[in-house]
């Protein structure tokens, strides 16, 4: 497909491109795990000014990141090729019920974003065990007062 419109000289915006050539998966893979009592997710986003093209907003249960890589401007020049992905890409990650958005931290260093959160305080909470009978009928020796 890229040798198409290489020869036919059609300009195709990247989305596009990269719909046409059944790109579909998200830009924004990220690595998650636990340190301890902190959230830990990073992604990998070289070639970027964090100050103008990374947007961290967090919600009640919702860590939301919004990266842009924008188009050089050497696009338009002879024999130009890319194979690097330009646009705006979101990722949303699921947090913990209770955890205080005012903990979250972002750094990016070496062009990998990296975000931590401290997770809420887990309380030891006891479960109780429930019986689960078995069968769809009543057995003759069922208690009376059992209702069928």
């Amino acid at each position: 497909m890229d040798n198409l419109f290489r020869r036919t000289g059609i300009d195709v915006p990247e989305p596009v491109r990269r719909f046409l050539q059944g790109e579909s998966d998200p830009w924004l893979r990220v690595e998650e795990y636990q340190d301890g009592n902190t959230m830990v997710v990073r992604t990998d986003i070289p070639g970027i000014d964090p100050d103008k093209d990374i947007d961290i907003t967090v919600t009640d249960n919702t860590l939301l990141i919004v990266a842009r890589r924008r188009e050089p401007a050497h696009k338009d020049q002879p024999g130009y090729r890319s194979e690097v992905r330009y646009g705006e890409y979101s990722r949303s990650i699921p947090r913990p019920r209770g955890a205080n958005p005012d903990t979250v931290e972002a750094r990016y260093i070496d062009g990998v974003l990296e975000i931590r959160a401290q997770l809420p305080e887990q309380s030891a909470t006891s479960g109780t065990k429930i019986h689960v009978s078995r069968g769809g009928h009543q057995s003759p020796e069922a208690p009376e007062n059992y209702a069928t």
